[in-house]
């Protein structure tokens, strides 16, 4: 099983829009797929309870209740055999939440808007990441995907200057398109729109997909807190 935890402390930026489309590319490619959602707001669970019938079946998970021990019992309650579990976290985690939210994580997805406040936050949470929640590279994978993306405008050209300092990968860049709404509004994965969705759109869950699946390693996150 891989868990993989889709996370920023910034609102936003498309957590549950990498979150539903993951769950949607992972369950087309035949893989048990589980989609988590911890955000009070509970939008992926909103997105799930449109799909139809006749789409590729992904498994939800509620886990939003403000008592931390019915979210941790919640988080146990996975099909035996699921392959692929999306977790879909809400905004603003610190401290000890961040620790419990990448428990059993084998790779962080961190969705980067290109805009000066979301740079500024994003490089707050990293920070976070590896002080607080003592994130390792050699214990689990950190990815970054851009977030509505208008190429050749400063606000791009910035978020790239800043991601090439932050040494982290970034795996896709996500064009800003309707596409994604269209497909949200259906609950449905851009990829499951036919020829309304772009090659590009395609290409970029492919190149998503394929990163996650790559690593060999199968030993999940281990996070400890600050002493």
């Amino acid at each position: 099983m891989q868990r993989i935890t889709v996370i920023n402390l910034k609102g936003g930026c498309g957590k549950t829009t990498i979150a539903t489309n993951l769950a949607s590319a992972y369950a087309v490619l035949g893989h048990n797929t589980t989609l988590i959602d911890y955000d009070p707001q509970g939008s992926s669970m909103y997105w799930l309870n449109l799909r139809s019938g006749d789409q590729a079946e992904i498994n939800g998970v509620a886990a939003y209740p403000s008592n931390r021990t019915v979210t941790r019992s919640w988080s146990l309650r996975l099909p035996l055999d699921a392959e692929r579990v999306i977790v879909d976290t809400p905004a603003g985690l610190k401290g000890l939440d961040l620790i419990d939210q990448l428990h059993g994580t084998h790779s962080i997805m961190i969705p980067v808007l290109p805009s000066s406040i979301d740079t500024h936050a994003t490089a707050d949470f990293i920070r976070d990441l590896y002080l607080i929640a003592k994130v390792r590279p050699k214990t689990t994978r950190l990815g970054i995907i851009c977030n509505r993306v208008k190429a050749n405008t400063l606000a791009f050209k910035s978020l790239e200057r800043f991601l090439r300092a932050m040494d982290i990968p970034v795996i896709a860049q996500l064009r800003e398109t309707q596409n994604y709404v269209k497909a949200s509004e259906l609950g449905l994965g851009i990829h499951e729109m036919g020829s309304t969705a772009s090659p590009r759109d395609h290409e970029n869950w492919r190149q998503i997909t394929e990163w996650l699946d790559a690593d060999p390693r199968a030993q999940p996150l281990r996070v400890v807190a600050r002493n």
